[in-house]
């Protein structure tokens, strides 16, 4: 006998996209010769004009930036080497030449979208029954280029939700300059890759157990002062360096609020955008906690899953996923060792769910299907809306599926507490579709979510409307386990 239809409620909360949030790029308008009459017209300017420009700058730009003074000493020391020999800048006209090569950049102008909400690190002052949390989203701006931002907020014991204002700044992180490398992990990526030969392996020997990006740029330059073109060396210096950079340490300024972060695409991988992070709170079998965040990282030509890391967002490690079965978008991390092995859920073929086991969290070679695509409204491909959520039951795991239209919706699956490869229950029928205030924007008839958390009782969904806005609904998952359990695999 079918159950009464489940009651999902939609919450009158929205987060949009605002303009006027912008944060600081190196700007750099063509090739050395444009930089270098840039400079020189920027020398011309006698002392008395250098500083009444740099006022009008600060007094024009201050207050929308910490720090600007940092940036623009930042930026004057990438175009330094452009400067005629023996020139000795006072630091005003330092600090306006840094000015002439940074622009803004308006982070979230086009779309705010694509949430994942977990348990806050901190809660501290936290209300009886209440709990703080912690959202990360897809911002999008100019040029369809992403980046991720964070978001906080309090739900009550009665299941409001409440979102902490929003700083008026916001703080683009920049990777670590002083990033080390383990030579044994780095060694077990190339094998990974495909990129081990003799040739690395002799670079390799020449590096220390522990080694900064740098140093693989000398030992690089030392080879090819040796012999200028050695046999395979620029193929091998191409994966090394490659591979150095594709990790990386980013380091938040003390009492940084959550909304001022904005982790902008910092390597070549990562240039056209970041996308879709999948955030969970994972506890190893030892109780420490640990924030991953499974994102994609675009370059305009093709993805790559990326991990990010952390215990209490300061620092944040970024470092790529390798293995067979890193492949497409949107992998989603269990929040728990499965016997003692990490699992994830991916949709490496682009149409089915698939259940991927590894022990070491970077490397994944192990996979077997879930499910495929079951009902007519997710004949063209399904996919997770984030990590898996333990209930005693099984593992709720929110999921999308596409149909006619290529219209997106939300479902929701139930997988064996003990081997979640197998599907104990399936609603057949959509639990969230687009109502018509959310059906327009960005990319029209889509409803998604990146990943949802259990409060007392009530199942949080924060959900994209059309690749443009997030909103949240919830679902009482004791009702919820009833309709999974009337509606299991025949």
């Amino acid at each position: 006998m079918e159950s009464k239809q489940l009651e999902i409620t939609r919450i009158p909360l929205r987060f949009t996209s605002d303009a006027r949030r912008v944060i600081t790029r190196l700007f750099l308008p063509g090739e050395p010769p444009r930089l270098r009459k840039i400079i020189d017209l920027a020398m011309q300017l006698d002392e008395p004009e250098v500083k009444r420009l740099l006022g009008e700058v600060n007094e024009f730009f201050a207050g929308r930036h910490h720090d600007l003074a940092s940036t623009f000493r930042s930026h004057y020391q990438r175009v330094a080497e452009h400067l005629p020999e023996g020139a000795n800048l006072s630091d005003d006209r330092q600090l306006l030449m840094g000015a002439y090569f940074t622009s803004e950049y308006s982070f979230e102008s086009a779309a705010l979208f694509n949430p994942s909400i977990v348990p806050h690190p901190y809660q501290d002052g936290v209300p009886p029954g209440s709990i703080r949390f912690l959202m990360s989203l897809r911002a999008t701006g100019e040029g369809h280029v992403s980046s991720i931002v964070f978001r906080c907020g309090l739900i009550d014991s009665a299941g409001h939700i409440t979102v902490a204002p929003v700083s008026p700044y916001a703080r683009s992180l920049k990777p670590a300059e002083d990033q080390v490398n383990e030579k044994q992990s780095f060694f077990e990526k190339l094998i990974e890759m495909g990129a081990y030969n003799d040739t690395v392996g002799d670079i390799l020997d020449m590096l220390p157990d522990r080694f900064t990006d740098d140093a693989v740029d000398r030992v690089l330059d030392e080879l090819t002062q040796r012999d200028p073109q050695p046999p395979l060396l620029d193929e091998s210096a191409e994966s090394l360096r490659w591979l150095a950079r594709s990790d990386y340490l980013l380091r938040l300024p003390e009492n940084t609020c959550p909304s001022e972060i904005v982790i902008f695409p910092a390597t070549e991988n990562e240039s056209r955008g970041m996308e879709d992070m999948r955030l969970v709170r994972f506890v190893d079998d030892d109780g420490t906690a640990t924030y991953h965040g499974v994102y994609t990282a675009f370059n305009g030509f093709r993805v790559l899953p990326m991990l990010m890391t952390t215990t209490n967002f300061r620092p944040v490690e970024v470092t790529p996923l390798h293995g067979r079965y890193v492949q497409n978008k949107g992998l989603a991390l269990f929040p728990r060792r499965l016997n003692g092995w990490y699992a994830m859920i991916s949709r490496f073929d682009g149409r089915n769910l698939f259940l991927m086991r590894s022990k070491n969290i970077r490397f994944w070679n192990e996979a077997d299907r879930i499910c495929g695509p079951a009902f007519p409204w997710q004949y063209v491909q399904i996919g997770n809306c984030g990590s898996p959520i333990e209930t005693p039951k099984g593992w709720l795991l929110v999921t999308h599926g596409v149909g006619p239209m290529r219209k997106y919706c939300i479902g929701v699956a139930l997988l064996d507490l003990n081997d979640p490869a197998r599907v104990i229950g399936q609603l057949r029928e959509p639990l969230i579709t687009p109502a018509p205030a959310e059906r327009d924007g960005y990319v029209p008839n889509v409803v998604y979510s990146c990943g949802s958390m259990i409060h007392r009782d009530q199942l949080i969904i924060p959900y994209a409307m059309s690749d443009s806005a997030t909103t949240f609904a919830t679902v009482r998952v004791a009702e919820l386990l009833d309709h999974l359990a009337n509606q299991a695999p025949s």
